[in-house]
């Protein structure tokens, strides 16, 4: 019996270590409307959603990846932290342009302003494929 719980217990404790590392990237934010995407062309997806940077696009092998995302704090050294606590989870349904994107991932506005103060624009994360 005491076996089988070490065994749970370390189980649990892999688990929740590779979702507390994660990957380490930045958050930027894009404003409505959402449609046409990339991935869905004119199919709503809800406003928790993302596009992906072509660090984690995969020549669109992206599209339907659910990540979940939690702010870690400002990207300029002195600036407040704009981080609200929590994580969310995004689904991609586009792509980030390489010529204009600023972060890994870029949330819709909701998203965004539900891990961390908009008036940031950009903010440093982690994130998982979930």
């Amino acid at each position: 019996m005491a076996m089988r719980v070490l065994i749970i217990f370390l189980g649990l404790l892999i688990c929740q270590s590779s979702v507390a590392s994660g990957d380490k990237g930045t958050a930027t934010f894009y404003t409505p409307p959402y449609l046409p995407s990339a991935c869905n062309g004119f199919k709503e997806d809800g406003v928790m959603i993302a596009a992906a940077s072509e660090a984690i696009w995969d020549d669109k092998g992206a599209c339907g990846r659910r990540y979940k995302v939690r702010c870690t704090g400002a990207t300029n050294q002195g600036d407040a932290n704009p981080c609200r606590g929590g994580s969310i989870v995004v689904k991609i349904v586009d792509l980030c342009p390489a010529a204009g994107c600023q972060g890994t991932i870029d949330l819709s506005q909701e998203a965004f302003a539900m891990i961390a103060d908009p008036d940031a624009g950009k903010i440093n994360i982690k994130y998982i494929q979930v």
